[in-house]
C-alpha cells in the first residue's frame, strides 16, 4: 500500500499544535514501519524547504497540488482537516478542532477559507481521525459526518527523562499562543487579584489573533512588573520554563485537545484548566477545572494552589500518571490501524 501524507504543517521551528502532531505522526510512522514507503507531500510554498529536510530513508518528498489527480494506487492522509480536491484513492483526514466555525477567534477571511476546506475534507474522507471525543461530536453535528466514519485518536506527549528534583520558584506558567481564545485577559486579572508578590506570571508563546489587546492589558496592569511574555521559545527553553515554574494555568475557552496540559503534567506541574471543550478529556481528574468565563473561579484555583502545597503535590502525582496514558507512539499505532482498516 502506497501511503502519502500532507507534511506541509510539519516544517519550521515555531510549530503550532497541528505542527507538533504532524511531525510526531510523520516520523513515528516512518520509524515504526521501516519497510513501508511513504510520500511526504508539501504544498508549493513549502515544497522546496521540504526537499531540503533530512528525511527518513523510507520517505520521499513530493509536491502537493489541489488541481492534479494524485495517488491513484494508494492512501492519502491529510493531517490538518484538509484534503486535495483530486486525490483519487482512499483518504483519511485528521480533524483537530472546529472553533473557527463556532466562535469569533479568527478573521472573517480565514473563517470562510477554513470552513470550505473543512466541509470538503469531511465529505471526501473515507475515515476521519478526531483528536478528542469533543472534536468528534463537533464533526458529527456541525459537518454531518456519520459516527461510523469517525475514529478518536488523542494527541500525545513525551515523558521527559528522570532528572534531579526541580528547583521551582513562585512562577505561574502558561504555554500557548498569545491570543483571545486562550483567555489570557481573565488569567491576567485573576493573577493580579490572587497571586501576591513574589509570584510571577510567565506567558510563553507567539502572538496570535487578538494579541494586541492582551499586550495592552498587561501594559496597564498594576502587576505588569511581575508578568513576562517570552514570545516563541525553543524546546530547550520550554523545558527550562516547565522545570522552574510551580503552577501551570491553562484556562482556555476552546480546545480540540490541549497538548500543553499534558506537557505540564509530564514535567511535574500541578495544572489549572477549563471545564469545557476537550480539556476535561485531556485532564481527567488530574487538574483543577474551572469555568473559564468566571474570573473568580480562575482566581480561586490560583489561590488554592499557591497556599496548599499538599494539593500541589497530589496534582503532580495524578498528573504524571495521566500524562503517561497519552503517548505519541500510541497515536502512531492507532493511526496505522486506521490505514489497515481502509486497506481491508
Amino acid at each position: 500500500m502506497n501511503i502519502a501524507l500532507d507534511a506541509t504543517y510539519s516544517l519550521g521551528e515555531n510549530l503550532s499544535g497541528v505542527g507538533v502532531y504532524s511531525r510526531e505522526i510523520l516520523f513515528g510512522l516512518a520509524a515504526s514501519h521501516p519497510q513501508q514507503r511513504f510520500a511526504w507531500c508539501y504544498r508549493l510554498h513549502r515544497y522546496l524547504r521540504g526537499r531540503r529536510e533530512a528525511l527518513p530513508l523510507n520517505v520521499a518528498a513530493r509536491p502537493l497540488l489541489d488541481t492534479l489527480p494524485l495517488f491513484r494506487n494508494g492512501l492519502f492522509h491529510g493531517l490538518n482537516q484538509r484534503l486535495p480536491h483530486r486525490s483519487a484513492g482512499p483518504a483519511v483526514c485528521t480533524f483537530h478542532d472546529l472553533f473557527v466555525l463556532t466562535s469569533d477567534y479568527s478573521s472573517p477571511d480565514f473563517r470562510a477559507r477554513f470552513a470550505g476546506q473543512a466541509r470538503h475534507a469531511a465529505q471526501r474522507a473515507d475515515l476521519i481521525i478526531c483528536v478528542s471525543r469533543f472534536t468528534a461530536n463537533q464533526v458529527r453535528d456541525l459537518l454531518g459526518v456519520p459516527e461510523a466514519r469517525l475514529r478518536v485518536i488523542p494527541h500525545g506527549t513525551h515523558l521527559p527523562p528522570a532528572a534531579p528534583a526541580a528547583r521551582r520558584g513562585p512562577v505561574i506558567l502558561h504555554v500557548g499562543a498569545v491570543q483571545l481564545r486562550k483567555n489570557l485577559l481573565r488569567l491576567v486579572s485573576a493573577f493580579e487579584r490572587n497571586a501576591p508578590p513574589p509570584w510571577q506570571l510567565v506567558l510563553a508563546g507567539s502572538d496570535g489573533y487578538g494579541a494586541a489587546a492582551i499586550h495592552e492589558r498587561i501594559a496597564a496592569s498594576p502587576a505588569r512588573d511581575r508578568i513576562s511574555v517570552t514570545g516563541w521559545v525553543d524546546n530547550q527553553r520550554l523545558d527550562a520554563l516547565y522545570a522552574s515554574a510551580a503552577i501551570f494555568a491553562f484556562p482556555s475557552l476552546d480546545e480540540g485537545f490541549g497538548i500543553p496540559v499534558l506537557e505540564a503534567m509530564a514535567h511535574g506541574l500541578p495544572v489549572i484548566s477549563s471545564n469545557r471543550s476537550a480539556l476535561p478529556e485531556a485532564c481527567g481528574d488530574a487538574a483543577l477545572l474551572v469555568d473559564p468565563t468566571q474570573e473568580e473561579e480562575i482566581g480561586l484555583a490560583l489561590r488554592r494552589l499557591i497556599q496548599d502545597e499538599d494539593l500541589r503535590n497530589m496534582l503532580v502525582r495524578l498528573g504524571h500518571s495521566r500524562a503517561a496514558e497519552f503517548s505519541w507512539q500510541r497515536a502512531v499505532d492507532l493511526t496505522w490501524k486506521v490505514y489497515q482498516e481502509l486497506r481491508a
